[in-house]
């Protein structure tokens, strides 16, 4: 009998910082989808796009975005990797083909905050209302360079352009409805893994800091963005349970799998920050920094300028 996870264990799922760390449990969980899958061609991916963040991809500065880093494509990754886990034990089998397009279409879905050579300015986050387009054109171009199916640029176009929150979702051409399904698990995984990550509270004192530069949004500052999160999680859920079809109750088919328990340890972790969000959004204005202490982040992002 497979024994519950501990906290620490539980707290471990969203700790997902390392690539390589990364690498090997996602391949881990990969492989009870498909025990002999072939992963070079997304190993060959994956070791590119953390090319992109470092700045060792040719004609490309590092991803310098502070809510859009390294570690949310990551967070989005393995929570990625499990849903999939979790539809196919739930019956719904995938192939190794719809497994790789949507692995390479989350590790591709943020890549357009990423600056050219020769227009570094600002963090990237410019590009806030155009990065999903930069994104397919780039992935396009990338697998433009490989001898790739076409088919695969179409479903995987389809799949980041279903990342983006404010393109109503129904209004997404894909080639199949099987196409479209597949779109739900990238955009759900994009949606839970970045809201269930323990410092996605904090995070929001940066995308405050990337609206601005982007000039986009109407908040009056880091605590008014804060107070609005909830209402935004309330959309967000609708959106969740509405087009997206639900698809995030299947991540308990993963974790009964994984540890025995038929449990969503990702809405769990949803639901904690958000009731933390309630405690801090409470506060007077001038105290709710005391209330987010993870990783230093606040006071980094208080020591950001605020250009308006």
């Amino acid at each position: 009998m497979k024994k519950a996870p501990t906290p620490a264990e539980i707290s471990e799922l969203f700790d997902n910082t390392d690539p390589n760390v990364v690498w090997d449990k996602s391949t881990a969980v990969i492989r009870r989808i498909s025990p002999h899958y072939d992963f070079t061609l997304v190993h060959k991916v994956y070791k590119d796009v953390m090319r992109m963040f470092y700045g060792e991809f040719p004609g490309y500065a590092p991803i310098k975005t502070l809510y859009h880093d390294l570690s949310h494509t990551l967070e989005v990754f393995m929570c990625g990797v499990r849903l999939m886990h979790g539809v196919h034990h739930s019956g719904d089998k995938l192939s190794d083909e719809e497994v790789t397009l949507m692995m390479l279409a989350i590790l591709m879905h943020d890549i357009g905050y990423a600056q050219r050579r020769g227009e570094e300015f600002g963090t990237g986050a410019q590009f806030t209302q155009t990065h999903v387009q930069r994104g397919v054109e780039f992935m396009e171009s990338y697998f433009g360079e490989r001898i790739l199916p076409a088919g695969i640029l179409v479903d995987v176009k389809g799949m980041i352009l279903g990342t983006e929150h404010f393109r109503p979702f129904t209004q997404i051409d894909f080639a199949t409805e099987r196409a479209r399904m597949l779109a739900r698990i990238v955009a759900t995984a994009d949606i839970t893994g970045q809201m269930a990550d323990r410092k996605y509270i904090e995070k929001l004192l940066f995308l405050f800091h990337e609206f601005k530069e982007a000039q986009f949004g109407n908040y009056q500052g880091m605590f008014d963005l804060l107070g609005k999160t909830r209402g935004f999680y309330t959309v967000t859920r609708e959106k969740l349970d509405g087009v997206l079809d639900g698809l995030y109750h299947k991540f308990e088919y993963h974790f009964e799998d994984a540890y025995g328990e038929r449990r969503n340890y990702y809405i769990e972790s949803i639901e904690k920050n958000m009731a933390y969000l309630e405690q801090v959004v409470a506060q007077n204005e001038d105290d709710y920094f005391k209330m987010l202490k993870r990783n230093g982040i606040a006071d980094c992002a208080r020591a950001i300028p605020i250009n308006n």
